[in-house]
């Protein structure tokens, strides 16, 4: 497991506050004598410091793959799937899988599937709850599309929630990406969503708990 590029500051700035919050604490302690006060903000602190480190762990895992798989882009729950009408970028019907993402995920983005990058657009919008409806079109969101080998195109949306006050991404336009590659990170809480070919085959079902670089979202035609 390693610390991912984007936690490094805030990591950093966490554990100063904490570190004047806790030497406060044992000055009052010195203070008033209170030990269960005392043992209780150390608690408090520990778990806090614990929190910030563990949102921005990155596990080691290895993305095994076959060229028509497509797999997850983030850790979390599925809450969407069903065919929608896709109207940025492909006009058309789709099959769009939603996956929320809780504090407690890793929240690095990963390829979906090989191919090139076709089309990038960041969109400034509203912090709607991450599973609301309309997250996905309101809420401050990024756009990718990925050209597979086949022709297929599969597109992957970044979408910020109540939460999340920062969405960061790594590619640009006529860029080549592997299946399993990191092109982005959503800070404290959001949603991807990913939309398919109608004839796509999807492996997973609503309420499943996935994995990026691990679980199997389904295969292209």
């Amino acid at each position: 497991m390693k610390i991912h590029r984007e936690g490094y500051l805030i990591i950093a700035i966490g554990l100063f506050l904490l570190a004047l919050i806790q030497t406060g604490n044992y000055f009052l302690f010195q203070f008033t004598g209170w030990l269960w006060l005392f043992i209780l903000l150390s608690i408090g602190a520990i778990v806090m410091a614990y929190l910030i480190i563990q949102f921005f762990r990155i596990p080691n895992r290895t993305c095994s793959f076959e060229p028509n798989d497509i797999f997850c882009p983030a850790d979390g729950k599925v809450v969407v799937i069903e065919e929608v009408e896709e109207t940025e970028y492909f006009k058309d019907k789709r099959i769009q899988v939603s996956i929320f993402m809780s504090p407690l995920n890793v929240h690095a983005n990963y390829a979906p599937i090989s191919g090139e990058i076709g089309y990038v657009k960041y969109h400034p919008g509203l912090f709607l709850v991450a599973w609301h409806p309309k997250s996905s079109t309101d809420n401050e969101r990024s756009t990718f599309v990925l050209k597979h080998e086949n022709g297929q195109e599969v597109l992957f949306r970044q979408i910020a929630g109540a939460m999340a006050r920062r969405i960061c991404y790594y590619v640009q336009p006529k860029q080549k990406l592997q299946t399993g590659e990191e092109f982005g990170f959503i800070k404290f809480g959001s949603r991807v969503d990913v939309f398919l070919p109608l004839d796509a085959k999807i492996n997973v079902k609503i309420g499943d708990m996935v994995q990026a670089k691990i679980t199997k979202l389904g295969e292209l035609k």
